[in-house]
């Protein structure tokens, strides 16, 4: 089980379904159901190309985020590989364990030391490989964070940046707008300069699955700009609160005195996973539970909105489903504790409450890490009796308490992989 207090959760028979529905959404999302498909011991298939791994005389690998590990494993049981580098968050136990592998911890959601010393050892060994050899860059989300080698400006002036972005409510195309042109690497210029033939076998963490924003685009290329990063800063009116050395950054680009990021890629990219993957085999589990299924992908914007919109696609009939998939967004605003999952969950639960009775609304983050908190996500069924004080722990920010005090968290603890979010809405009456 990947959901750790399944059984604790699971009360009752809806919540026992919706609960079987998320842990199949969650398993769909592990690398290893896509890679055993790609990765054929001596070549690479992705959908009509053939990468023949057999005229190279090494393979290595260099994979970032939260599912690094978990993807290298699974390459290094299907192909020979002669060696590599993991990066994956700090506090996470990797579940490769190889002397092959150098595997490195560094910083989550706010980059830090490690994260800098990460992105120079990855640097440093993309710059020892020989034309005759191949890289096989393995990327998912997280990988924004996990490598940072700021460009004219100090760590610490990355980490405020990053720190003030994420609780904004910008998305995570802003985000990575800004923080490609504070980089090094990000944007496609880590593959920039690579002296052998390589592939980027990519997990997409982001709405739209647009292969710039993953991970911020180390090995792909970027399509925006100094000034469209500019126009975000003035858009969530972060500008006054940010270092000079990010200001004046921008300012030289706008002005062209600094290299814009690559518009074109060195190397190919594929996608091999979307959050899709996950919503598909919910779909069906919902479906063998007997419930008439509708779904909503691409969920996206701030979590007062989203709330509303779910609750509008969810049919008022008996026996029914709505799967949702994507990343909403959350206005810390609070001092409390949670993520966007649960708060989601909450703002549902507040405007429903009053309407509709056992409807079961969960959801919770692939990745096994919502916000601030050690839960997933959160699951709660709207009841007979009201409960007061939900928009006290709305405004604070502060749905990790709520759901802790009503027995609604779920755990999961690290997945070792990253799909964004996946939820749901269900009833039997």
């Amino acid at each position: 089980m990947i959901i750790k207090n399944f059984n604790e959760l699971a009360t009752n028979r809806e919540k026992k379904d919706a609960l079987g529905i998320l842990e199949t959404g969650l398993g769909a999302a592990l690398p290893d159901n896509t890679l055993q498909k790609i990765v054929k011991k001596d070549k690479l298939v992705i959908g009509k190309k053939t990468i023949l791994l057999s005229k190279y005389t090494r393979i290595f690998v260099v994979g970032f985020g939260k599912a690094a590990d978990s993807m290298a494993k699974t390459v290094h049981l299907l192909a020979k590989i002669n060696g590599g580098i993991i990066v994956i968050p700090c506090g996470t136990k990797s579940v490769l364990i190889n002397k092959k592998f150098k595997i490195l911890h560094a910083g989550h959601p706010i980059p830090n030391k490690q994260s800098v010393h990460a992105a120079k050892q990855v640097v440093e060994f993309l710059k020892n490989r020989k034309p005759s050899d191949f890289v096989i860059f393995l990327i998912s989300g997280g990988g924004s964070s996990l490598l940072s080698l700021p460009d004219g400006i100090s760590l610490l002036d990355k980490k405020i940046t990053t720190g003030l972005l994420l609780k904004s409510g910008a998305n995570i195309q802003e985000i990575n707008c800004v923080r490609k042109h504070l980089s090094k690497i990000k944007g496609g210029k880590l593959a920039e300069n690579l002296a052998c033939d390589a592939v980027s076998l990519v997990m997409s963490d982001v709405v739209g699955d647009d292969l710039s924003d993953i991970a911020s685009g180390p090995t792909y290329f970027d399509d925006t700009t100094f000034k469209d990063a500019d126009k975000i800063l003035t858009k969530y009116g972060l500008k006054k609160h940010l270092p000079q050395s990010v200001l004046k950054r921008f300012d030289l680009g706008i002005c062209n005195k600094i290299p814009e990021t690559p518009k074109s890629s060195k190397i190919k990219n594929y996608i091999i996973s979307t959050n899709n993957d996950c919503l598909d085999a919910m779909i069906k589990k919902a479906r063998q539970f007997g419930y008439a299924v509708s779904v909503l992908s691409s969920v996206s914007g701030n979590v007062k909105i989203v709330s509303k919109n779910l609750l509008k696609s969810f049919p008022t009939k008996k026996h029914t489903c709505l799967v949702f998939g994507g990343e909403p967004t959350v206005k810390v605003i609070g001092k409390g504790k949670g993520g966007r999952n649960q708060e989601l969950v909450l703002s549902m639960l507040d405007k429903i409450q009053n309407n509709r009775k056992n409807v079961v609304i969960a959801s919770c983050g692939t990745d096994g890490k919502d916000g601030n908190t050690n839960a997933s996500g959160a699951i709660i069924q709207s009841s007979k009796d009201k409960i007061d004080n939900i928009q006290n722990f709305l405004k604070n920010n502060n749905s990790y308490q709520f759901f802790k005090k009503h027995k609604g968290l779920i755990i999961t603890g690290p997945t070792h992989t990253n799909l964004m979010d996946i939820g749901l809405l269900l009833t039997r009456q």
